[in-house]
């Protein structure tokens, strides 16, 4: 039997090959969207992929199936009521699928979906099951999230006591020993406190998993539902791509190669694009074109992307040379494909050219406590989530995270300094990025709450988030 996992940490998501080598064939379960993992790894194992199996309609990433059908000629299967425009295999409950001597059983665990499913495998020596490919219905630590089909014809209480059902009749019943295999891992928007792990246990997740703990439906409602915050950005646009026909990703790769001289891509921002930067955040910092906005490719840049792009509008690139295509890359895998070129040379096209520049201050620890404590105190704008804030902050500050700062930029003063933060100081160019856009200039906290705390500089601590 073939069981492998693929993590594709910058979105915090795990798909897998699944196979029988000595029949030559494999299945793969949630594929993303670049391909080539999947085939490469095939063409070395010796098997061909003959299946597609998706647990549900992906909101967070847009998945691989149409490209590894059309690669492959794999078929595609997916829950029974999923409501999708390409040619599919609907799956029903207790359905069974084989690759060789390996069993998939098919179980139907609405509730992140209505459609979501999840797959029980069976090493063909045995009865007992292997493991099981839970999707976004049971995470390590967590379960999916309920609400990101509500007011599509559902309740997020209402999916939630479907999760409650299908945990309980489905999942729970499984072996303790029956290994789990998430869909997500830490870091994914798509549940509330996901662990680091990649793979666990079925009694190791009924003894922490505070989801699998005994307690009546309600109860289960309220604690899935409470303190979701709102989804990101980007997620229907992905989810609509996923039920349709669309674009294969060689080909929009291929058309967001074109190389753009610093006039076409000054007159493509004048013309309503954004002009995405996506270079380290110190060298952004110290010069950039105006108006640009900033997520490096370093961090989590697609679903950063994701959340403060205009979905809207085209996007040119300024990336370091030879970087373009791993960009264009990791926003096609959440389905961003409004990518038109990139400047040709990157930065080194306007070196020089000072009047088409700006820049952004950073502050080390040191230096922002002097400024806190000067007659011109600065705001401090504190860009985390909410429960990061709630743990500690920095007195006297503003917080809004930074997936809803461009919404609300009306509760930034404009009448006195602004030092904004996150925790390590990622986020925090970003929201710098933003601000400067609007006309609104600001500092941004070199190293984030991280640095502050490490030079044990004071906190509040328990502080609310208004």
């Amino acid at each position: 039997m073939i069981l492998e996992q693929h993590y594709l940490s910058c979105l915090a998501q795990a798909s897998y090959l699944v196979g029988d080598k000595s029949a030559g064939e494999a299945f793969v379960v949630d594929p993303r969207r670049d391909i080539d993992v999947y085939v490469d790894q095939a063409k070395e194992l010796g098997v061909r992929i003959t299946g597609v199996l998706l647990t549900h309609v992906h909101a967070d990433f847009l998945g691989g199936h149409l490209e590894l059908a059309e690669r492959s000629g794999a078929a595609i299967h997916v829950g029974a009521g999923a409501s999708v425009e390409y040619p599919h295999q609907p799956l029903q409950d207790g359905d069974e699928l084989r690759v060789g001597a390996v069993k998939i059983k098919v179980l139907s665990t609405p509730g992140h979906t209505p459609e979501s499913v999840c797959y029980v495998v069976y090493d063909g020596a045995g009865s007992e099951p292997h493991a099981v490919l839970t999707g976004d219905t049971l995470f390590l630590g967590d379960v999916g999230r309920p609400d990101l089909l509500a007011g599509a014809g559902h309740t997020r209480e209402g999916l939630a006591g479907m999760m409650y059902e299908s945990l309980r009749t489905k999942l729970l019943p499984l072996p303790d020993g029956t290994l789990v295999y998430p869909g997500h891992g830490a870091g994914s928007a798509c549940g509330k406190n996901l662990s680091s792990d990649t793979f666990s246990t079925l009694g190791e997740q009924r003894r922490s998993n505070y989801a699998l703990q005994p307690m009546d439906k309600e109860a289960f409602v309220a604690a899935v539902t409470d303190g979701l915050q709102p989804p990101p950005a980007y997620f229907p646009m992905t989810s609509g791509l996923n039920r349709s026909m669309r674009p294969i990703l060689r080909d929009v790769e291929q058309a967001a190669q074109r190389e753009l001289s610093l006039d076409e891509v000054l007159a493509a921002q004048a013309a309503g694009a954004t002009i995405l930067d996506t270079r380290n955040a110190e060298v952004f910092a110290a010069g950039h074109l105006k108006g640009s906005l900033f997520v490096g490719l370093e961090g989590n840049f697609a679903s950063w992307a994701g959340q403060v792009l205009d979905l809207h509008a085209d996007v040119v690139l300024v990336s370091e040379p030879g970087d373009e295509g791993q960009a264009v890359r990791r926003l096609g895998r959440i389905g961003f494909d409004r990518v038109r070129g990139h400047l040709a040379g990157g930065a080194a096209a306007f070196a020089g050219r000072d009047e088409l520049q700006a820049s952004i201050g950073r502050r080390d620890v040191a230096e922002a406590q002097n400024d806190l404590a000067s007659g011109a105190a600065p705001l401090v704008l504190d860009v985390r989530q909410p429960g990061e804030v709630s743990s500690s902050s920095i007195e006297s500050r503003l917080s809004i995270p930074l997936g809803a700062l461009a919404s609300r930029l009306s509760e930034v003063p404009r009448d006195r300094p602004l030092l904004v933060h996150c925790k390590a100081g990622y986020r925090s160019m970003i929201a710098s990025s933003i601000l400067a856009a609007a006309g609104i200039p600001s500092q941004d906290l070199r190293g984030g709450f991280d640095a502050w705390t490490d030079a044990g500089a004071p906190v509040v601590e328990g502080a609310s988030c208004g």
